[in-house]
């Protein structure tokens, strides 16, 4: 989701309410301690140089139990961000303590915005000596196709 996205989604909303993919709740007295923007620059297995650029909302829970954070307060914490930072359009990334700080994609399911696992993956497989994925044939699905026989070359 980009920063747009979320700008565009907000003013629909009475609460603003976040959870994990596995559908549980960020509690509701969470705060946006932070939004930003995360610039990687960095080179990948393959040679490559890269520069990537996120907009990064860092959510954390507070011992206040009584706090909500309404969407046209957290619009004004985008804005000003956009403001003070030159803050632009970008995916939005999200930090969230659990056993560790996590970093979460964001999306929404109508009702909540959700924070959607990231996945570590090799940018540069063709370079690094990954195999493709065999594709995997059920035996008995070849049965009275033509195959190959001993001594024939093809095996």
């Amino acid at each position: 989701m980009k920063l747009s996205d979320i700008k565009e989604i907000l003013p629909a909303l009475d609460n603003v309410e976040f959870q994990l993919e596995n559908g549980t709740s960020v509690p509701e007295h969470f705060h946006v301690t932070e939004i930003g923007v995360i610039t990687k620059h960095f080179i990948d297995c393959g040679g490559t140089i890269r520069n990537e650029k996120v907009v990064n909302f860092q959510l954390w829970n507070a011992n206040d139990f009584e706090h909500r954070l309404k969407p046209t307060k957290l619009l004004n914490i985008i804005k000003l961000s956009e403001e003070k930072l030159g803050i632009e359009d970008a995916e939005i990334e999200v930090e969230y303590q659990s056993e560790t700080v996590g970093k979460y994609d964001l999306d929404f399911n109508g009702n909540n915005f959700v924070l959607k696992n990231k996945q570590t993956a090799c940018l540069a497989s063709d370079a690094c000596g990954i195999p493709a994925e065999k594709h995997k044939v059920n035996l008995a699905e070849l049965k009275g196709k033509p195959c190959c026989t001993p001594n024939s070359g093809c095996c």
